[in-house]
Protein backbone atom coordinates (compact mmCIF):
# COMPACT_ATOMS: atom_id res chain seq x y z
CA UNK A 1 0.00 0.00 0.00
CA UNK A 2 1.19 3.69 -1.14
CA UNK A 3 0.82 6.01 1.32
CA UNK A 4 0.21 9.07 0.37
CA UNK A 5 0.83 12.98 1.59
CA UNK A 6 -1.60 15.41 0.55
CA UNK A 7 0.33 19.00 0.80
CA UNK A 8 -2.78 21.98 0.00
CA UNK A 9 -5.28 19.57 1.73
CA UNK A 10 -7.76 22.87 1.98
CA UNK A 11 -7.75 23.67 -1.52
CA UNK A 12 -10.11 22.70 -4.68
CA UNK A 13 -8.05 19.82 -6.12
CA UNK A 14 -6.51 18.85 -2.40
CA UNK A 15 -10.11 18.32 -1.25
CA UNK A 16 -10.96 15.99 -4.02
CA UNK A 17 -7.82 13.91 -3.41
CA UNK A 18 -8.54 12.96 -0.12
CA UNK A 19 -11.99 12.01 -1.39
CA UNK A 20 -10.42 10.26 -4.46
CA UNK A 21 -7.30 8.25 -2.51
CA UNK A 22 -10.63 6.43 -0.45
CA UNK A 23 -11.68 4.45 -3.60
CA UNK A 24 -8.18 3.85 -4.66
CA UNK A 25 -6.89 0.53 -4.85
CA UNK A 26 -3.70 0.30 -3.75
CA UNK A 27 -2.50 3.82 -2.34
CA UNK A 28 -4.02 5.66 0.97
CA UNK A 29 -3.88 8.79 2.54
CA UNK A 30 -1.45 8.95 5.35
CA UNK A 31 -0.85 12.60 5.98
CA UNK A 32 -2.50 16.15 5.14
CA UNK A 33 0.20 19.08 5.29
CA UNK A 34 -2.07 22.35 6.65
CA UNK A 35 -0.72 25.78 8.06
CA UNK A 36 -3.79 26.11 10.78
CA UNK A 37 -6.58 23.78 10.22
CA UNK A 38 -8.97 21.84 8.33
CA UNK A 39 -12.61 23.58 7.65
CA UNK A 40 -13.83 19.56 7.26
CA UNK A 41 -14.01 16.27 8.57
CA UNK A 42 -11.35 13.37 8.00
CA UNK A 43 -10.15 10.15 8.73
CA UNK A 44 -8.58 9.94 12.42
CA UNK A 45 -6.05 8.16 11.24
CA UNK A 46 -4.68 10.20 8.96
CA UNK A 47 -2.07 12.83 10.63
CA UNK A 48 -3.12 16.00 10.06
CA UNK A 49 -0.03 18.32 10.76
CA UNK A 50 1.41 22.10 10.58
CA UNK A 51 5.25 19.99 11.05
CA UNK A 52 6.97 19.80 7.75
CA UNK A 53 9.19 17.07 9.15
CA UNK A 54 6.62 14.64 10.30
CA UNK A 55 4.66 14.94 6.85
CA UNK A 56 7.22 14.11 4.62
CA UNK A 57 8.28 10.98 7.09
CA UNK A 58 4.40 9.94 7.36
CA UNK A 59 4.33 9.44 3.71
CA UNK A 60 5.75 6.95 0.20
CA UNK A 61 4.69 9.80 -1.67
CA UNK A 62 3.31 13.87 -1.62
CA UNK A 63 0.88 15.26 -4.27
CA UNK A 64 0.84 18.89 -4.14
CA UNK A 65 -1.23 21.39 -5.42
CA UNK A 66 -0.67 24.35 -3.25
CA UNK A 67 0.37 28.12 -3.49
CA UNK A 68 4.00 28.21 -5.43
CA UNK A 69 5.35 30.19 -1.76
CA UNK A 70 4.25 27.02 0.13
CA UNK A 71 5.56 24.64 -2.83
CA UNK A 72 8.82 26.23 -2.30
CA UNK A 73 8.90 25.02 1.17
CA UNK A 74 7.94 22.29 0.37
CA UNK A 75 10.69 21.48 -2.27
CA UNK A 76 13.17 23.06 -0.05
CA UNK A 77 12.42 20.43 2.76
CA UNK A 78 12.40 17.53 0.56
CA UNK A 79 15.46 18.33 -0.39
CA UNK A 80 16.78 17.69 3.09
CA UNK A 81 14.36 14.47 3.35
CA UNK A 82 14.03 12.88 -0.35
CA UNK A 83 10.62 11.89 -1.27
CA UNK A 84 8.82 11.12 -4.52
CA UNK A 85 6.90 14.39 -5.25
CA UNK A 86 4.18 14.95 -7.91
CA UNK A 87 3.73 18.62 -8.32
CA UNK A 88 0.52 20.44 -9.68
CA UNK A 89 1.04 23.88 -8.31
CA UNK A 90 1.33 26.84 -11.22
CA UNK A 91 3.02 29.99 -11.10
CA UNK A 92 5.87 28.88 -9.97
CA UNK A 93 9.30 31.64 -10.39
CA UNK A 94 12.32 31.01 -11.98
CA UNK A 95 14.04 30.03 -8.39
CA UNK A 96 11.19 27.44 -7.48
CA UNK A 97 11.52 25.87 -11.13
CA UNK A 98 15.20 25.70 -10.09
CA UNK A 99 14.64 24.13 -7.12
CA UNK A 100 12.65 21.90 -8.35
CA UNK A 101 15.14 20.69 -10.41
CA UNK A 102 17.43 20.50 -7.65
CA UNK A 103 14.85 17.68 -6.21
CA UNK A 104 14.45 16.02 -9.44
CA UNK A 105 18.54 15.12 -9.11
CA UNK A 106 17.70 13.16 -5.48
CA UNK A 107 14.07 11.92 -5.96
CA UNK A 108 11.74 11.46 -8.87
CA UNK A 109 9.63 14.37 -9.59
CA UNK A 110 6.70 15.00 -11.39
CA UNK A 111 5.95 18.37 -12.60
CA UNK A 112 2.66 19.08 -14.65
CA UNK A 113 0.51 22.18 -15.31
CA UNK A 114 -2.27 20.32 -15.88
CA UNK A 115 -2.53 16.67 -15.28
CA UNK A 116 -5.37 15.82 -17.16
CA UNK A 117 -4.98 13.20 -20.23
CA UNK A 118 -6.61 15.59 -22.80
CA UNK A 119 -3.93 18.47 -22.11
CA UNK A 120 -0.98 15.91 -22.47
CA UNK A 121 -2.30 14.44 -25.73
CA UNK A 122 -3.34 18.27 -26.28
CA UNK A 123 0.46 19.30 -25.95
CA UNK A 124 1.21 16.81 -28.72
CA UNK A 125 -1.35 17.53 -31.17
CA UNK A 126 0.23 21.43 -30.78
CA UNK A 127 3.46 20.70 -31.41
CA UNK A 128 2.26 18.57 -34.25
CA UNK A 129 -0.06 21.47 -35.99
CA UNK A 130 2.80 23.89 -35.56
CA UNK A 131 5.16 22.20 -37.25
CA UNK A 132 3.01 21.19 -39.74
CA UNK A 133 1.15 24.90 -40.46
CA UNK A 134 4.02 26.98 -40.50
CA UNK A 135 2.70 30.15 -42.01
CA UNK A 136 -0.14 30.09 -39.63
CA UNK A 137 -0.62 32.75 -36.89
CA UNK A 138 -0.81 30.82 -33.27
CA UNK A 139 -3.12 32.74 -30.92
CA UNK A 140 -3.66 30.91 -27.80
CA UNK A 141 -6.45 31.91 -25.11
CA UNK A 142 -7.47 30.53 -21.61
CA UNK A 143 -10.67 30.95 -19.67
CA UNK A 144 -10.67 30.07 -15.85
CA UNK A 145 -13.10 30.92 -12.94
CA UNK A 146 -12.42 34.29 -11.05
CA UNK A 147 -10.56 33.06 -8.31
CA UNK A 148 -7.48 32.20 -10.33
CA UNK A 149 -4.37 33.95 -9.10
CA UNK A 150 -1.64 33.63 -11.91
CA UNK A 151 -2.13 34.79 -15.46
CA UNK A 152 -1.58 33.51 -18.09
CA UNK A 153 -1.90 29.98 -16.54
CA UNK A 154 0.48 27.17 -16.48
CA UNK A 155 -1.27 25.19 -19.17
CA UNK A 156 -1.14 28.31 -21.23
CA UNK A 157 2.13 28.62 -20.95
CA UNK A 158 3.18 24.85 -21.60
CA UNK A 159 1.24 24.87 -24.55
CA UNK A 160 3.17 28.09 -25.69
CA UNK A 161 6.05 26.02 -25.16
CA UNK A 162 5.12 23.07 -27.51
CA UNK A 163 4.05 25.83 -30.38
CA UNK A 164 7.28 27.12 -30.00
CA UNK A 165 8.67 24.21 -29.81
CA UNK A 166 7.17 22.90 -32.82
CA UNK A 167 8.83 25.98 -35.07
CA UNK A 168 12.04 26.09 -32.92
CA UNK A 169 11.71 29.53 -31.32
CA UNK A 170 12.18 30.66 -28.16
CA UNK A 171 9.16 31.19 -26.41
CA UNK A 172 10.71 33.86 -24.46
CA UNK A 173 11.41 35.87 -27.64
CA UNK A 174 8.15 35.69 -29.24
CA UNK A 175 5.12 35.31 -26.52
CA UNK A 176 2.72 38.16 -25.96
CA UNK A 177 0.64 38.33 -22.98
CA UNK A 178 -1.13 41.47 -24.07
CA UNK A 179 -2.26 44.02 -26.63
CA UNK A 180 -3.30 47.51 -25.89
CA UNK A 181 -3.36 50.97 -28.41
CA UNK A 182 -1.85 51.33 -31.76
CA UNK A 183 0.78 48.50 -32.05
CA UNK A 184 1.31 47.81 -35.52
CA UNK A 185 0.82 44.62 -37.37
CA UNK A 186 1.02 41.35 -35.86
CA UNK A 187 4.51 39.86 -36.65
CA UNK A 188 5.14 36.49 -38.20
CA UNK A 189 6.12 34.79 -35.01
CA UNK A 190 4.03 35.99 -32.64
CA UNK A 191 2.22 33.44 -30.43
CA UNK A 192 -0.06 34.89 -28.10
CA UNK A 193 -1.49 33.86 -24.88
CA UNK A 194 -4.76 35.68 -23.47
CA UNK A 195 -6.22 35.04 -20.29
CA UNK A 196 -9.52 35.35 -19.37
CA UNK A 197 -11.00 35.09 -16.20
CA UNK A 198 -14.93 34.57 -14.74
CA UNK A 199 -17.95 32.83 -13.10
CA UNK A 200 -17.02 29.54 -11.46
CA UNK A 201 -14.88 28.18 -15.32
CA UNK A 202 -13.18 24.91 -14.39
CA UNK A 203 -10.62 25.31 -17.16
CA UNK A 204 -10.50 25.92 -20.78
CA UNK A 205 -8.17 26.39 -23.04
CA UNK A 206 -7.68 27.21 -27.33
CA UNK A 207 -5.10 26.81 -29.67
CA UNK A 208 -5.79 28.50 -32.66
CA UNK A 209 -4.12 28.34 -35.97
CA UNK A 210 -4.88 31.29 -38.44
CA UNK A 211 -4.40 31.58 -42.00
CA UNK A 212 -5.79 33.69 -44.89
CA UNK A 213 -8.78 31.45 -45.89
CA UNK A 214 -8.70 28.64 -43.08
CA UNK A 215 -8.26 28.33 -39.93
CA UNK A 216 -7.98 25.36 -37.26
CA UNK A 217 -8.99 25.15 -33.65
CA UNK A 218 -7.71 22.58 -30.61
CA UNK A 219 -9.48 23.38 -27.96
CA UNK A 220 -9.72 21.24 -24.39
CA UNK A 221 -12.37 22.00 -21.80
CA UNK A 222 -12.45 20.68 -18.26
CA UNK A 223 -15.83 20.56 -16.32
CA UNK A 224 -14.44 18.77 -13.29
CA UNK A 225 -11.53 19.19 -11.15
CA UNK A 226 -11.63 15.28 -10.61
CA UNK A 227 -9.84 15.15 -13.72
CA UNK A 228 -6.92 16.93 -12.04
CA UNK A 229 -7.01 14.93 -8.88
CA UNK A 230 -7.63 11.46 -10.53
CA UNK A 231 -4.95 12.65 -13.58
CA UNK A 232 -2.39 13.34 -9.92
CA UNK A 233 -3.11 9.91 -8.13
CA UNK A 234 -2.50 7.89 -11.74
CA UNK A 235 1.12 10.02 -11.83
CA UNK A 236 2.07 9.00 -8.10
CA UNK A 237 1.16 5.69 -8.34
CA UNK A 238 3.70 5.55 -11.52
CA UNK A 239 6.09 7.85 -10.51
CA UNK A 240 6.55 5.67 -6.80
CA UNK A 241 7.93 3.32 -9.12
CA UNK A 242 10.42 5.17 -11.15
CA UNK A 243 14.57 6.78 -10.57
CA UNK A 244 15.26 9.97 -9.59
CA UNK A 245 14.78 12.39 -12.31
CA UNK A 246 12.01 15.38 -13.86
CA UNK A 247 9.65 13.87 -15.53
CA UNK A 248 6.09 15.17 -17.05
CA UNK A 249 2.70 13.87 -17.26
CA UNK A 250 3.08 12.95 -20.99
CA UNK A 251 6.25 10.63 -19.37
CA UNK A 252 3.81 9.15 -17.16
CA UNK A 253 1.33 8.42 -19.88
CA UNK A 254 3.51 7.20 -22.38
CA UNK A 255 3.13 9.47 -25.22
Amino acid sequence: MIKVGVFGASGRVGKLLIEDLKSTEDMSLSTVFVRNSLDFAIDPSVLVTSDMHSFINAADIIIDFSLPEACEMLLEEAIKNPKPLVIGTTGLNNHQLNLLKQASELMPVLYATNMSLGVALLNKLVYQASAALKDFDIEIVEMHHRHKKDAPSGTALTLSESAAAGRNLDINKVRVSGRDGNIGERTKDEIAVMALRGGDIVGRHTVGFYNDGEFIELNHTATSRNTFSKGAIRAAKWLSTQENGLYSIADCLEF
